[in-house]
């Protein structure tokens, strides 16, 4: 099965297959870290030019090394373990986070194929039969590793954080599975590499086209609040969780997290490019020499105005409400997801039976709505009856704590 898809795998596994093979993974590795790098540096000095402000600067030409040095003080700084934390599992936690984020970036085509020692290689580390399945189960996988990084730590904001941020990714899993499940439904395939190749033929055959603007728009929302980027940032709510469940946690695993973030922003927008905007898809000269670099140069040009748009978010937006997220998610994403993969279906049938699907669709999406308008109106005691009350009035309390203190001692 992997050789189909693979065709660097079809003549068997040599020594050279495995060299190349690992060749690979070491540049993605390192295309990566130097993503990442990239990305905290550009995120800063976007945001404050966008703020009247300057931003790093001293560090190497416009600043551009200040994350290495960043990284380099991090690094060396202590280690410190809460005394009251589980310390296998408060170590294991990070790279939990970080992980699932590398492995993601392995399916991802960057480019074309070339030929190595008459071998035909893919440009990407790896491209199973069910790549799309692995990057769902990569984004499922990192939510074990924040909710165990905020119970390992002993303390309760750590923990109410990864509480929170948990049902947060759950939430936005649905929405951003039933998308996936339209676009693999348009393509006929679970690989990325035909996803791409479905979308070659140019801008028109795009999924962002092909499908409707709504699928690509909700994406963008899902993983957005998967990858707790602004304005879902809701976890590292300052004034109530302090930084989120990564409180208790200094030095390198510190950073662990901090470049876990950034390198799901860049895995994020790699594979909104991949699904929606073809990929490495776009014009190359007919020239034998260059055709392989041009897909390469368009793949890093729509994952850069992918990642400047999450800057943008950063930017531009405020952060949501907890409760504003889960509401998005629940009452708005997952049924317009649902409504519209139902909708995509019928129009692969027939064309008669998707216009009648979104008939139906459109009549329960009204009903719906119209039920959540009612329940918001009747307010939340009008279902259930309060379970107890104050033990003392509301205005007692107000007037012993609004007191003297020296009168309020002596009471």
């Amino acid at each position: 099965m992997n050789a189909l898809a693979d065709p660097l795998l079809s003549s068997g596994v040599t020594w050279a297959i495995l060299l190349i093979v690992l060749v690979k993974v070491v540049v993605a590795f390192a295309v990566v870290m130097v993503a990442v790098m990239l990305m905290v540096w550009f995120e800063r000095k976007a945001i404050s030019d966008m703020q009247s402000r300057i931003g790093p600067e001293r560090w190497g030409p416009f600043g551009i090394l200040q994350t290495l040095a960043d990284g380099i003080k991090l690094f060396f700084k202590e280690d410190i373990v809460p005394a009251e934390a589980d310390r296998v599992v408060f170590k294991a936690a990070p790279y939990l986070v970080l992980i699932p984020a590398l492995v993601t970036f392995s399916i991802v085509p960057v480019g074309g194929t070339v030929t190595i020692a008459g071998h035909v290689v893919q440009l990407q580390v790896a491209n199973p039969p069910v790549g799309i399945l692995v990057m769902l189960a990569m984004s499922g996988l990192s939510v074990y590793g924040v909710m165990l990084a905020g119970w390992a730590s002993g303390s309760k904001y750590p923990l109410l954080s990864s509480v929170r941020a948990s049902a947060q990714m759950i939430s936005y899993e649905a929405a951003l599975g039933l998308t996936i499940v339209t676009v693999a439904l348009a393509t006929g395939s679970l690989t990325t590499r035909d996803i791409v190749d479905a979308q070659a033929r140019g801008v028109w055959h795009w999924n962002l086209v092909h499908l409707g603007v709504v699928p690509f728009i909700i994406f963008l929302i899902a993983i957005t609040a998967e990858s707790n980027r602004p304005p879902f940032d809701v976890v590292e709510a300052e004034s109530e969780l302090v930084g989120g469940y990564n409180t208790e946690y200094s030095s390198i695993r510190f950073a662990l997290f901090f470049l876990a973030e950034f390198m799901n922003t860049v895995t994020a927008s790699a594979m909104i490019v991949t699904l929606f905007l073809g990929g490495p898809a776009g014009w190359a000269p007919h020239v034998a020499y260059l055709r392989w670099i041009f897909p390469i140069l368009w793949f890093v040009a729509k994952t850069a105005a992918l990642a400047f748009t999450y800057v943008w978010f950063r930017g531009a937006l405020p952060r949501l409400r907890y409760d504003q997220v889960m509401e998005l998610g629940w009452k708005r994403l997952i049924p317009l997801s649902l409504g519209w993969l139902l909708i995509v279906a019928g129009f692969l049938v027939k064309p008669a039976y998707g216009f009648a699907t979104a008939a139906a669709v459109i009549f329960a999406g009204t009903l719906l709505s119209r039920a959540f308008e009612i329940g918001a109106a009747r307010g939340p005691d009008a279902v259930l009856t309060p379970v107890g009350e104050r033990p003392s009035p509301e205005e007692e309390v107000r007037r012993y704590f609004d007191a003297d203190p020296d009168q309020g001692s002596g009471q």
